[in-house]
């Protein structure tokens, strides 16, 4: 007997028979995708599996002795398959399956499982389809009618609507009566009086000016090829908002950086150490290949040593996570801030993974979603966690080639999904400086008297901000993890004036 009331017999038969006689539809993966879940009853996971078993170890026609002798190894299946007749069985959808008809087939038995899988959730779905309905002959053909011409994803969707409409209803309450446009509006003028529309500042020259600082709330994304700095600005962020001093290089002496704030660093790429060694690098000003080899100059021991003291008394955390899903992000997050009270996450990079591939493949009843979807996502979900929480995060991704010869660096050079960059508060890219860009600025750097820059951050999605579509031309160090901007343009490179804005944090939290 079934375990389940969803469960069609008919598609079954139809699909264990197919694939008995043409073993060949399991190399389709990118079209078929059948598993061991998509089988209620024991005794056809074990019919199945047998042939599954037997084509992967390379047999290209499957038989009777085939699976017997593959089972006689397996005293249990062997047991349940004998007891159930499953040579009878076997011959029997053998002789009845329909090659032409192992689409639809094939589509009932995944809409099933999918409808089986909510079943065994709770998730009432006889809205969908109702296995008990025997009388209501009308509602049963209605119903068949709207599975057949149904996808996956729309079955999914009709679900996902229903749960979304309670949670509005009884959670978000969003059905409220339309407010007139001043409602509260004077308060809101008065509280930016008090406490301006800016957050803690981060690393650099320029870049509060136009970010407005880390804002709780926000989603911001710094994308950049491999190699030119993305974890390591990301780190240097991460250390100016969570550390208290941090090493002058121009007065030569530490400083003191402002109220420290307890922030959490996620890295999905490299391990504990090398984050570590970066930190160190930044704070010290101490190029991270010194620290590596144990070779210093001057006194840039005693300044590395001075910097494990400053992170020893900082509220600052590193969490590995190599291989995740998107419940395991938002867990980690709900984590720091429960026990560290964090208010500023580092997600240092957005990308797909094992994990994160079989949670959205389960979650979607086997349907296979294209990397731009998965990413979105993913992208979604990080913005929805600022909002529900009230944190600010930061995260990178890699871009594609285009990017080597785009005049306008925007989210089209974003690796996997532009669409990424929908759910942005502010995006940026950062790029190497060529000689095309140096040729370009020869009247601004010789009017104006600039350093050379090594780098170029362009600035593609600003909300709440003045400034958008231009460069901040920096000054690169990777070896301490200081990129720090020097003067702005347009993406035509005419100088823009702007002023360093400075955000200063008060005892008691205020900006």
């Amino acid at each position: 007997m079934a375990t389940s009331k969803y469960v069609d017999p008919t598609a079954i038969m139809q699909v264990v028979g197919c694939v008995y006689n043409n073993p060949s539809l399991l190399d389709a993966t990118d079209k078929y995708t059948i598993t061991a879940d998509d089988f209620a009853d024991e005794f056809h996971r074990i019919a199945f599996g047998s042939i599954y078993k037997i084509h992967e170890l390379g047999a290209k026609k499957i038989t009777l002795e085939n699976i017997m002798d593959f089972l006689s190894s397996r005293p249990k299946s062997e047991a349940i398959f004998k007891q159930q007749k499953g040579e009878e069985w076997l011959l029997k959808v053998a002789e009845n399956a329909i090659p032409a008809s192992f689409d639809y087939y094939y589509n009932r038995l995944k809409k099933f499982s999918l409808l089986r899988a909510y079943d065994n959730y709770g998730i009432d779905v006889k809205f969908i389809y109702d296995p008990d309905n025997i009388l209501d002959t009308k509602k049963k053909e209605l119903q068949e009618e709207q599975l057949d011409n149904s996808t996956l994803n729309q079955l999914a969707q009709k679900v996902d609507d229903m749960i979304e409409g309670i949670r509005a209803q009884y959670v978000d309450d969003v059905y409220q009566e339309a407010v007139q446009a001043s409602d509260g509006l004077e308060d809101l003028i008065k509280s930016f009086k008090e406490r301006p529309e800016v957050g803690v500042p981060m690393y650099g020259q320029l870049i509060n000016t136009v970010t407005r600082g880390a804002r709780l709330g926000k989603f911001y994304l710094r994308s950049a090829p491999t190699g030119v700095g993305k974890s390591r600005t990301m780190i240097a962020d991460a250390c100016y908002i969570a550390c208290n001093e941090i090493y002058n290089d121009t007065i030569g002496m530490w400083v003191k950086n402002g109220i420290v704030q307890p922030t959490v660093y996620i890295t999905t790429e490299q391990d504990k150490s090398e984050i570590q060694t970066m930190m160190l690098a930044f704070l010290a000003s101490v190029n991270e290949e010194h620290i590596l080899n144990g070779r210093y100059e001057g006194d840039e021991e005693e300044r590395i040593y001075y910097a494990l003291k400053v992170l020893q008394n900082s509220p600052l955390y590193i969490v590995e996570l190599p291989d995740f899903s998107l419940q395991d992000i938002e867990d980690i997050i709900k984590k720091n801030i429960r026990e560290h009270d964090v208010k500023f996450v580092f997600h240092d990079y957005i990308h797909t993974s094992i994990k994160i591939l079989e949670e959205i493949t389960r979650r979607s009843g086997g349907v296979k979603l294209r990397e731009d979807n998965i990413l979105f996502m993913l992208s979604t979900r990080l913005k929805d966690i600022c909002n529900q929480y009230g944190v600010f995060i930061l995260s990178s991704t890699q871009l594609n080639a285009d990017y080597q010869v785009s005049e306008t660096p925007d989210q089209n050079l974003l690796r996997g999904a532009k669409a990424i960059a929908d759910k942005i508060d502010f995006g940026c890219i950062l790029l190497p400086v060529k000689q095309e860009d140096i040729e370009s600025l020869a009247k601004v750097l010789q009017r104006s008297n600039f350093e050379k820059p090594t780098h170029k951050l362009s600035i593609y999605k600003n909300r709440r901000g003045r400034y958008n579509g231009i460069y901040l031309w920096c000054k690169g160090d990777l070896g301490t993890c200081r990129v720090n901007p020097i003067f702005a343009t347009n993406w035509s490179y005419e100088l823009i004036q702007m002023e360093d804005f400075q955000i200063e944090v008060e005892s008691d939290g205020a900006f």
